[in-house]
């Protein structure tokens, strides 16, 4: 028990201030959905449309990014000194938001042929043009704060994200509603509220890089080979999963915006209690490649065991309260009587999902310090675009259940990625020796 309690303890040291953070986060999100509901329905279908696939682009590079920590993790188990992966990690945060900026302005010429309701189509086009530009900052903060992580510095970095929920809601009345001289902006006011907290962030965190650590030049042969090797399949990975969550928004948004809307309703509930197994697949990340590279296996192990238990217990008692206060929960976001009827009954199916995308996230925290993340991109394409879509597309036209037919078959894939991924692990624990 006294063993068990150390290895609690130590993934929460570093989970705790990430959970703050990641919070933090999502809440930044919450407040653009908040005011664009409260500006107009049209709004927040708008922007629920435009981010469906925004996401599905930044997510790629936020992927690779996302694996620097246990890269470096990894190279400090072996004694190596990793201040010179700084200047590194930089220049490639910056090449991937070139590439993420790029990508999304080729979007805005046929955001106006996919067949969305045209008092919508503008909304978009403005805050697609806006969000472009926006990566440079998203992806730099990114960054440092995957490096910071690395070095087991947690706690600066989501207090930062935490400040700046009440920045970025303030930020977005302002310019949305208008104020003063500053007129009213709409949904173009949300994206540039967006855009002006993710180059604080950066910038900030940067900033902290240089006077909290010891940074310097020096040779990394084999760092980029690492970050793509470990990073390329486990972006393929997030970016299957957001397009398979995001593809259900465009599609039912050509059926009626206002199904965009709810489901950018529902991820946005099942985001908030997602941040804390995503932070505690983080914590343990770092540990199971600090431990891996130390060649500590028995540690490993704990770690992963731990890790794993944490969260289904956490994501067990968040789909027991969100049951309990369904209605409650859609009425925070919205005051509209039809988009209300849409999300209630969407939200119990959400309940069984919970569960099974906490235990999938930490799971490929695991395979991220494993530096073995191919399983992860596997299992994450055949679930999503094998079992996911082909069954929800049926249950919506077909069975005429819409959007709840969607949800349904996102729990049955849930399901099936967690056993893949649950019995390689298993798999692979067998080979590694005490």
């Amino acid at each position: 028990m006294h063993n068990r309690l150390f290895y609690i303890k130590d993934i929460l040291k570093i989970a705790i201030p990430i959970i703050y953070g990641n919070l933090g986060f999502i809440m930044i999100g919450v407040g653009d959905v908040v005011v664009a509901g409260r500006y107009s329905t049209d709004t927040l279908s708008a922007i629920s449309l435009a981010t469906a696939v925004t996401n599905c682009i930044m997510i790629f590079g936020i992927g690779i990014l996302a694996t620097i920590s246990a890269i470096l993790s990894n190279y400090r188990g072996e004694g190596k000194n990793i201040g010179k992966y700084f200047y590194s990690s930089l220049k490639f945060a910056i090449l991937l938001s070139c590439i993420a900026c790029g990508l999304t302005l080729s979007c805005i010429p046929f955001i106006s042929k996919v067949g969305f309701e045209p008092n919508l189509v503008q909304m978009i086009k403005d805050y697609f043009f806006i969000t472009a530009f926006a990566a440079f900052g998203a992806y730099v903060h990114c960054m440092a704060k995957e490096y910071l992580q690395a070095h087991e510095i947690v706690v600066f970095p989501n207090v930062l994200t935490i400040l700046c929920i009440f920045l970025n809601l303030g930020l977005n009345i302002i310019f949305a509603f208008g104020y003063g001289i500053i007129p009213e902006m709409g949904a173009k006011g949300l994206a540039l509220s967006s855009l002006i907290v993710r180059y604080f962030m950066g910038a900030v965190l940067i900033i902290y890089c240089y006077k909290k650590l010891k940074i310097h030049a020096g040779k990394t042969n084999g760092y980029y080979k690492d970050l793509i090797k470990v990073g390329l399949p486990s972006s393929l990975a997030v970016a299957v999963e957001f397009t398979g969550f995001n593809i259900i928004a465009i599609i039912m948004g050509r059926v009626a915006g206002i199904y965009a809307a709810a489901h950018n309703i529902i991820c946005t509930i099942t985001n908030a209690a997602f941040m804390v197994p995503l932070a505690i697949s983080n914590a343990v990340a770092v540990k199971v490649g600090y431990a891996n590279g130390s060649k500590y296996y028995k540690s490993l192990k704990e770690y992963a065991y731990t890790g794993m238990k944490m969260s289904v217990c956490f994501m067990a008692v968040s789909a027991l309260l969100t049951g309990i206060f369904a209605k409650q929960l859609a009425s925070f976001f919205t005051p509209d009587a039809e988009l209300l009827k849409i999300c209630v009954p969407i939200i119990y199916i959400l309940c069984f999902f919970q569960v099974f995308d906490g235990l999938q996230v930490t799971l490929s925290g695991i395979f991220k310090g494993l530096k073995q993340t191919q399983i992860v991109m596997i299992s994450n394409i055949f679930s999503y675009w094998i079992i996911s879509f082909p069954i929800g597309y049926f249950l919506a036209f077909h069975c005429n259940m819409m959007l709840n037919g969607f949800w349904c078959a996102l729990v049955l894939s849930s399901i099936f990625l967690c056993s893949v991924m649950f019995l390689y692990m298993c798999h692979k624990f067998r080979k590694l020796s005490y």
